[in-house]
């Protein structure tokens, strides 16, 4: 969910031999339907933080959610999905940035693209929620620090972040890709092998219920990581029939975990009843979506904002849901605005901390990082 340099390269066959391929041609474009894409995930998640769910959110209206949006909240409940688009886009994206990169590269490009948003969003939520008039619980300074190295969720810490699980799944995925892929060098023939290895041995660890390959396999959400790797194949040559085979595979799969864990119509305690369908409906515009961008049918939608867009995606991610709560219990209930105008300008106010986080810390920070590491 966190690259965006994305290439319109028309389609190239690629050798099946496992031998060293050069990488795509690139012609310094874009895919900017690809960051379109991305605020759109984002924003989706933040409409499902501010009215789609109880909870937390309900000390920052004062009022449950619902009562705020009666006609909304149900709509706003599904927005949790546009975590799994996120991951489809994440599949493509990591896919594409791995190609005919040594693995050294490919690191460097991780980490540094995820941490210093990443540590800012930390130490400014860690810092913002230690103040005493604001009325959420925080997290201890010894769990803070070790919010900084993004392995707080194994390590049972507290996490200041609560979108931060994403990531994990982010990294573990990323390390997948980069011993079974980047290393021996990426062709088309080991994706393949690796899409097909893992989603044979995903199915088999949910069947085994050990805990240790959950935790590696990640069985609920490889499908949409699997997904965005054949969209990738597909974009490359779009008469890839195991491409495409792929991609079915995974939406069929995909789906199932998606209703298994966010169908809660026989839980009478549910803040909105999400259906099986709806859900279905949600999967298939992130894999139709993302097919529709590597297919080039959306070439066309070649803006220049969405690259700006694309590029507050991530620090607004981080930052949207607790921040934000703070922001609609100051403008809605300290302030007496409405709750639609509160809703507007939440979002506006995260965006704009977003392009503060990307003018002044990613801008500044993610070059050096990634020069430091590449000569290390």
């Amino acid at each position: 969910m966190t690259e965006t340099v994305v290439s319109t390269t028309q389609p190239q066959p690629v050798p099946a031999a496992p031998v060293q391929v050069a990488p795509v041609k690139r012609s310094g474009g874009r895919l900017r339907a690809l960051d379109g894409l991305r605020l759109i995930a984002a924003l989706m998640v933040a409409l499902y933080h501010y009215g789609g769910r109880g909870g937390e959110v309900t000390k920052a209206w004062g009022s449950p959610a619902d009562q705020q949006f009666p006609t909304l909240h149900t709509p706003f409940a599904y927005g949790c999905l546009g975590v799994q688009v996120f991951f489809v886009i994440s599949g493509f994206v990591i896919c594409m940035s791995g190609w005919g990169r040594p693995l050294r590269s490919f690191f460097a490009s991780r980490v540094s693209r995820l941490m210093p948003a990443y540590w800012a969003a930390v130490l400014l939520v860690a810092g913002v929620f230690a103040l005493p008039w604001v009325a959420y619980r925080t997290v201890s300074p010894s769990d803070a620090l070790v919010n900084l190295t993004l392995l707080q969720q194994p390590l049972g810490v507290d996490r200041v972040l609560g979108v931060d699980w994403t990531l994990w799944a982010e990294i573990r995925f990323y390390a997948l890709f980069a011993l079974v892929v980047v290393l021996p060098g990426a062709t088309r023939r080991r994706v393949v092998m690796f899409c097909a290895c893992w989603t044979l041995a995903a199915a088999i660890a949910q069947g085994a219920k050990m805990p240790l390959l959950d935790i590696v396999l990640m069985p609920e959400y490889a499908p949409f990581f699997i997904g965005g790797m054949g969209l990738y194949l597909i974009h490359r040559d779009r008469r890839d029939a195991t491409a495409w085979g792929i991609v079915a595979v995974s939406f069929l799969i995909g789906q199932h975990y998606a209703v298994r864990d966010l169908w809660n119509v026989s839980d009478p305690h549910a803040f909105a009843h999400r259906t099986s369908y709806g859900i279905i409906l949600v999967v298939a515009f992130g894999f139709l979506a993302v097919a529709a961008i590597a297919l080039g049918w959306l070439d066309r939608a070649n803006w220049r904002w969405l690259t700006v867009a694309g590029a507050l995606t991530y620090p607004f991610y981080l930052v949207h849901e607790h921040l934000g709560w703070v922001v609609i219990r100051v403008l809605h209930r300290d302030l007496g605005l409405p709750s639609s105008a509160t809703f507007v300008l939440t979002i506006a106010s995260m965006l704009t901390l977003a392009w503060l986080l990307t003018r002044f810390v990613e801008d500044r920070l993610t070059p050096r990082l990634r020069t430091a590491l590449n000569r290390s």
